[in-house]
């Protein structure tokens, strides 16, 4: 699996042993709790549920309270299932921390791009359709959408106006620089979707680990 929940903190900079200066983003990643085992036999596949970040007990409310108390696990924000790998093995309440990653390797984290509201056709799609010069006064609107007289209608699916971000975004390989273990945090190399303080999720790379 080797999966952590995050919260992404902001940007810096590091220099290298070389001297070269390192844009990094900061996540404070975990300490996470193995809250459920999920198997083949009990609910037809092989997962692993994750609690990150506490919470205070009267802001969770009694279904999941009990769930926390049926794994002994401590009230959590938020929970997230990963699929477990064959030969790894999990217990209940098995803390996971930023100690099980490599610095060096790559990752793939997950998070929520920001919302940008409802925008229009050039800011979300970058189409610039109308003329920019001979005096047109339209350069930001669609133009036009549809064919003539057959289909007589627009074509679903088309690019236009309407809401922009807060989608589920994956931004693979970028690379663990460091890893302080006192502070739970990571430094990666490479964009992080979301803002300041969005959860993310963060797992070694499916593909060009190796690379």
């Amino acid at each position: 699996m080797k999966a952590i929940l995050g919260k992404k903190i902001g940007m810096t900079q590091i220099f290298a042993e070389t001297g070269e200066v390192i844009p990094v983003t900061v996540i404070q990643a975990g300490p996470e709790v193995v809250t459920q085992i999920k198997t083949v036999e009990t609910d037809g596949y092989n997962a692993v549920q994750v609690g990150f970040e506490d919470q205070k007990a009267h802001r969770v409310n009694k279904p999941l309270t009990g769930h926390f108390e049926k794994s002994g696990a401590p009230l959590k924000k938020h929970l997230a299932e990963f699929r477990v790998e064959e030969g790894e093995t999990y217990e209940l309440g098995q803390v996971i921390t930023v100690a099980d990653f490599e610095e060096g390797k790559k990752l793939d984290v997950t998070g929520t791009s920001k919302g940008k509201g409802t925008q229009g056709n050039i800011k979300r799609h970058g189409h610039h359709r109308g003329p920019m010069t001979h005096g047109s006064k339209h350069k930001r609107l669609a133009g036009a959408l549809a064919a003539g007289t057959y289909p007589s209608r627009v074509f679903k699916g088309n690019a236009g106006p309407g809401r922009m971000g807060r989608e589920t975004v994956t931004v693979q390989n970028v690379v663990l620089v460091k890893v302080d273990t006192d502070r739970n945090l990571m430094l990666v190399r490479g964009a992080v979707p979301g803002g300041k303080g969005s959860l993310v999720r963060i797992q070694y790379a499916v593909k060009g680990q190796d690379k």
